[in-house]
């Protein structure tokens, strides 16, 4: 049992037997729930979790009771320590103790226990074995079983859908609150990781899958907390910024995610020559950029117009530009057809595939202002990326097997 004034000292206590097992709980102003919380997991784990473990309590900068809660559960609890951080920041929380500690799986969950704890050996067991890298709970599998709000529903699979379609991520759910990595993967990941707060989950998740790390998930049991203080539109804006941020770093081929890969062992398996479809992969390739460029149009004239048309004129407009411009794009780029041969008929059946979008986009618009009688802006706005990019999926099918399907 340790309390730990200063982030940059190690965690471990002299002469105490290394743990398999950190769970860090990273919390900010929580005296009102941080001491029930301890109390569960600490009698959670001593009696179904059969290897040795510690539980971290760390306090982002709280202001209330909370540092004096956690140095006292520090001192009454085996097993139990606390680290104080002066500055805010969930991510910062996470990075700071996990870099010091001597466990051998590192692993947070949120104050508010919205997982249930039957979920904890699923989710650290893989990586215990050394089969996996990271693991992450996941609110979106089939199998888990998910009490909350349609709004906070929406923009989940909204936020979900944006990152597999712009950073080409597989894994299901970011944002749950309940994740692990071994500490070898996290020694190499972690301090490449920039962001301090909350997109510090995606960010760690993008960058492993891109180095061709595993990952494990683990559908779970999830009651969502409705006393949540999170910032949905601030958060989503920062998390925006932090998926462009990412991007262009992959793009650049500025991470060291190569070197990472070859040292911790994850090597892809060898293609044959059925795996490959050089001209799909270029197809697909100029279809997501032209797709980039046509989100970012339609965003500035949905935008734009959203103040003197509405959210659903305005969608239509933007949607509608957007649409006719990207079908002629990829008629020339992305399918090589040029000549005025079929053009209209193409266009023609491009606004088909129009239709198709709008009903998706329109949709989601409705379902979103059916679950809150005055959305943001920012809300309506990144409600529409996700339902866009599906629509993009969608578009790519159509046009490579109905509207070009001779070129494709």
């Amino acid at each position: 049992m340790t309390s730990l004034a200063q982030p940059n000292v190690a965690v471990s206590s002299a002469g105490r037997q290394r743990p398999t097992l950190d769970v860090t709980i990273p919390v900010y102003n929580e005296e009102r729930d941080l001491a029930q919380t301890v109390r569960l997991l600490h009698a959670h784990l001593s009696r179904y979790f059969p290897y040795q473990y510690v539980i971290t309590i760390a306090d982002n900068a709280s202001t209330d009771s909370t540092p004096r809660l956690a140095a006292q559960l520090a001192t009454e609890l085996d097993n139990v320590r606390h680290v104080r951080l002066e500055q805010k920041g969930r991510g910062r929380a996470l990075r700071t103790v996990w870099l010091a500690s001597d466990a051998d799986v590192l692993a947070y969950m949120d104050v508010d226990l919205s997982t249930d704890l039957s979920a904890v050996l699923p989710l650290v067991a893989p990586l215990i074995s050394g089969h996996s890298d990271i693991a992450i709970g996941s609110r979106l599998s089939r199998h888990s079983r998910v009490v909350r709000g349609a709004k906070r529903e929406l923009i989940s699979r909204c936020y979900n859908l944006i990152l597999r379609s712009t950073l080409l991520t597989r894994f299901s759910d970011a944002q749950c609150g309940f994740k692990a990595i071994r500490a070898d993967v996290g020694r190499q990941l972690l301090p490449l990781v920039e962001d301090t707060s909350w997109f510090f989950d995606t960010e760690l998740l993008v960058l492993a899958e891109h180095a061709g790390l595993r990952i494990h998930e683990v559908p779970v049991d999830w009651i969502d907390d409705p006393d949540s203080r999170v910032d949905i539109v601030s958060t989503a804006i920062a998390d925006l910024k932090g998926v462009l941020r990412v991007g262009r770093a992959l793009a650049t081929g500025r991470l060291p995610l190569a070197a990472i890969s070859a040292q911790l062992g994850r090597h892809p398996l060898r293609p044959t020559d059925a795996d490959v479809n050089p001209r799909l992969f270029r197809q697909l390739v100029r279809f997501a950029c032209i797709g980039v460029l046509s989100t970012l149009a339609y965003l500035v004239l949905f935008t734009v117009a959203r103040g003197s048309m509405g959210a659903q004129m305005a969608n239509l407009f933007a949607l509608l530009v957007t649409a006719i411009a990207n079908t002629a794009a990829n008629r020339r780029l992305t399918f090589g057809i040029s000549g005025r041969a079929k053009a209209a008929t193409q266009q023609a059946q491009g606004l088909v595939v129009f239709v198709l979008g709008l009903i998706l986009t329109s949709g989601s618009l409705a379902v979103l202002h059916a679950t809150s009688d005055h959305p943001h802006p920012l809300l309506e706005l990144f409600t529409l990326v996700g339902a866009n990019l599906a629509a993009t999926v969608l578009r790519f099918v159509l046009l490579r097997r109905w509207v070009f399907r001779r070129a494709g």
